[in-house]
Order: C-alpha cells, then structure tokens, then sequence
C-alpha cells in the first residue's frame, strides 16, 4: 500500500484510468466484433459500413494509448482483406 501522499494520488488516478480504459477497449472490440458478424452473416455491405465506423474508434485508441499503432492498423488491414476477398466471392 502507498505510504506517500503522492503515491496515494497515483493509486487513485490509476484507478481511474483503468476503469477508463478498459470502458475504451470493450468499445473499440465492439466495433471490431459488428464487423466480423456482418462477415460471417455474408453481408457485405453491412461489413463495409461497420468497417467504415471501425477506423476512427481504432485510431482514436492509438491517441488514448489504448493500442499500439502497428496493432490498430494490422486489424484494419486484416479486416479490409476479409472484406475484399468476400467482395470476389
């Protein structure tokens, strides 16, 4: 447990913070998952449009420093291929 009064500061903000974050990443993995169910139903309208509201969430995660860059992009280009291959189907 924290003894200094700056510690006990720090305890609480990362209280906070984690509350925070973890309230960003459920929605960033919710946008994620409209995605990938509109895939998997064959929709691929829907899954572009998903795909289409996904982008900013992912990015706004990088700014918060919730994701790292590399991660956010590599979902991204995930996700578009899966869009794209089911486009040629």
């Amino acid at each position: 447990m924290a003894n200094h009064v700056s510690a006990k500061k720090r305890a609480r903000q990362n209280a906070k913070r984690a509350i925070i974050n973890s309230a960003n990443r459920n929605r960033i993995r919710t946008f994620v998952k409209k995605v990938e169910l509109a895939l998997g139903a064959g929709n691929v309208a829907e899954a572009e449009a998903a795909l289409t509201a996904c982008q900013p969430e992912l990015q706004k995660g990088v700014a918060k420093g919730i994701l790292h860059k590399k991660t956010a992009s590599r979902k991204l280009s995930r996700l578009s291929a899966r869009i794209k291959a089911a486009k040629s189907q």
